[in-house]
């Protein structure tokens, strides 16, 4: 178990801002940060950091609370995992309890797989700096690649001893269990049969190892490359897809380029493990790789976090140029700018780096990138020549990928252009770009042919719709949640109250007489909302008021994050909706147009006040319209009844009029 002192450590050190922006690009947006969701494919931003408050709200997909949970969501870590991360990134040293048998077994499969992965990198490091054959095989192929010795144990590079199951003997003497080591792939495990015992050998035997890491730093699987002449072994070997590693989801060196890419502002795209290495090493570090597999949009989406801006570097090949173009099709379609840079004959992205300085590499990404419409038209312009039919086909390519980019502004300029490029009227590209459209919206609505027999619409039927309940606007749930809002803003502040004492004059009348009272935000709420015998009614609500009164009064020096950190996940996830909900709307940067609002803390005493009232209002009314249902039966007596209701209805008019309402 980890240590009591070390959490409230991690929570005092931990900035918010700096832990979201390791996977999110934020932008300043008033007093808070703004950024696209990391967990859904939006594309206008609507996730919200709030530095002061040290939460985080994603209004597009519901989520939000603290700097933990946010770690714990995105990279699917468990609490103690997400504590031990950011304990890492502050370098705060861990205390915590020795785990028994008992608390090891109990720990989840995809951590084991975690832990699993770990050793095994750090198997594979060890091999390859301390044992003599890792030296002279795998430490001599690195360095003949021109990789320094920093670079070498910055990207964790190793050596799998060429043994049948040298590695898998180690990691199971060290307590590592085989159903792991398979699990994840580095293991393979032939089954018994009835003429042989089962046997265990290693899946990367023989090769030198690049792990593969997600943006949080963890190893996820690994890629290993044979270094001798065997036609029948695959060059390239990578692990096969398991519980933490999904190939298509992951991005080879992102870990270290994710910080390079955001400041940048752009991203270069390579094909292989050394292209990366090779780069990074030379310094253009904002640099990733889709390690040998085809470009998705998990991929993309993964670097629109970051940036907006991709770089696709190609070598020479004509036959890889041509089989890459879908995949610039693809990050058009995720809303990306996309440029195009190839190298010279005989050069890949590897052999150019270790030629090269960085300002000279960069000067000639700068002076060689091309626009993709440019790229695209002079590769396709090539293979059709002065044949009129391919070059039209070729137009037609080109329109079609324009037609991918979700932004119309931005269509409207490629088609531009391309026009001027292949030289073709606008009109005709326009007439082209909306058949191809027209097409694809025909292609859409002719898939949902074969629904059940429900008769589910689809999104692109027609239909009346039917008359529905308008849902009644919930007064009490915005009341109580504002009450929630005002504690954790200035429960602690000191104001000045008007307190209404009721009285009753001689002729019976009810008059609210006022009297000044200095007190803090809690105990103002806590008094009245016991005065009156007011129970919030939602269950969160309920639960954070009774957690907020209880910390208040035990601690003169509240602290927001310490006390979201001591809440279960649902709470912490509801307090960051209360905090973030305002501010979702606000406008920043307010003094530029020389308009100073008022501060709202400097309001405080009436906020309260008015928030009370109208709380009371509310279940007054509530209370009257049971009473008049109460006496619609003819045959009882009501006169006391009645009398309440006149009592109740006299306290409303006074309770409306001081909220400044006028009362039909």
């Amino acid at each position: 178990m980890i240590s009591r002192n070390t959490i409230d450590k991690v929570y005092e050190t931990a900035r918010i801002e700096e832990v979201i922006g390791d996977f999110v690009q934020l932008k300043k947006s008033g007093a808070n940060f703004k950024g696209l969701s990391p967990f859904t494919d939006e594309r206008s931003p609507s996730f919200m950091v709030s530095p002061v408050k040290q939460i985080w709200k994603d209004f597009s997909s519901g989520k939000g609370g603290n700097v933990v949970a946010f770690v714990m969501e995105h990279e699917h870590f468990t609490y103690p995992e997400a504590i031990k991360y950011l304990a890492k990134k502050y370098q705060i040293e861990i205390e915590e309890t020795v785990q028994t048998d008992a608390q090891k077994e109990a720990a989840n499969e995809r951590e084991s797989m975690y832990l699993v992965s770990e050793y095994a990198q750090t198997y594979f490091s060890d091999i390859l700096w301390t044992s003599p054959l890792g030296k002279a095989i795998g430490l001599s192929y690195f360095k003949e690649r021109g990789f320094t010795e920093e670079t070498i144990r910055r990207f964790g590079l190793g050596y799998c001893l060429d043994e049948w199951d040298g590695f898998t003997k180690a990691a199971i003497e060290n307590q590592y269990s085989l159903k792991y080591l398979e699990a994840t792939g580095l293991t393979i495990v032939k089954p018994s049969t009835e003429q042989t015992e089962a046997k265990s050998f290693d899946r990367f035997k023989g090769r030198v190892m690049f792990p593969i890491h997600s943006m949080s730093g963890r190893v996820l699987g690994f890629g290993g490359r044979i270094l001798t002449q065997d036609k029948k072994a695959a060059k390239y070997l990578n692990s096969p897809e398991s519980e933490i590693y999904n190939k298509s989801k992951v991005l080879y060196g992102i870990y270290l380029a994710k910080q390079s890419i955001a400041k940048l502002d752009n991203c270069y795209l390579v094909e292989g493990y050394t292209d990366v290495i090779q780069m990074y090493q030379q310094g253009v570090q904002n640099v990733v790789s889709s390690s040998g597999t085809a470009l998705t949009s998990d991929q993309i989406r993964l670097i629109s976090r970051l940036t907006k801006n991709i770089t696709v570097l190609f070598d020479g090949d004509a036959a890889g140029l041509r089989a890459s173009l879908r995949g610039i099709d693809l990050i058009l379609e995720q809303g990306m700018n996309v440029k195009i840079c190839t190298f010279p004959e005989g050069e890949d992205p590897d052999s150019f780096a270790k030629a090269h300085t960085e300002e000279e590499i960069r000067s000639y990404f700068e002076s060689h990138a091309q626009d993709f419409i440019q790229f695209k038209a002079s590769l396709l312009a090539t293979d059709s020549g002065n044949d009129p039919v391919k070059r039209a086909d070729t137009i037609r390519d080109i329109v079609g990928s324009i037609a991918k980019i979700p932004d119309a502004i931005k269509q409207e300029v490629y088609l531009q252009s391309c026009a001027q490029i292949m030289d073709i009227s606008e009109q005709v590209l326009f007439n082209t770009m909306a058949q191809i459209s027209k097409k694809e919206l025909r292609e859409a609505q002719s898939k949902p042919k074969f629904e059940s027999a429900m008769g589910e619409r689809t999104k692109f039927q027609v239909h009346k719709p039917e008359a529905q309940a308008v849902e009644k606007l919930n007064v009490q749930w915005i009341l109580e949640k504002k009450i929630i809002e005002i504690l954790l803003l200035y429960g602690q502040t000191t104001a000045t109250f008007e307190d209404l004492i009721l009285e009753s004059q001689e002729e019976g009348a009810l008059v609210l007489t006022p009297k000044k009272v200095e007190q803090k935000v809690y105990e103002k709420v806590y008094l009245d909302l016991q005065e009156d015998e007011i129970e919030l009614t939602q269950d969160h609500f309920k639960h954070i008021y009774f957690e907020l009164i209880q910390a208040f009064n035990e601690s003169e020096s509240f602290s927001l994050p310490s006390f979201i950190s001591n809440l279960d996940p649902e709470l912490a996830t509801a307090i960051s909706s209360i905090l973030m909900e305002e501010e979702k709307y606000q406008l920043g940067q307010w003094e530029k147009k020389n308009i100073f609002p008022k501060d709202k803390s400097l309001s405080v005493a009436q906020l309260v006040t008015e928030t009370i009232l109208s709380l009371r209002c509310f279940l007054i009314k509530k209370r009257m319209e049971h009473m008049q249902t109460l006496t619609a039966d003819p045959e009882k007596d009501h006169q006391e009844t009645k009398e309440e209701l006149v009592s109740y209805l006299q306290l409303y008019s006074l309770l409306n009029k001081k909220l400044n309402r006028v009362l039909a």
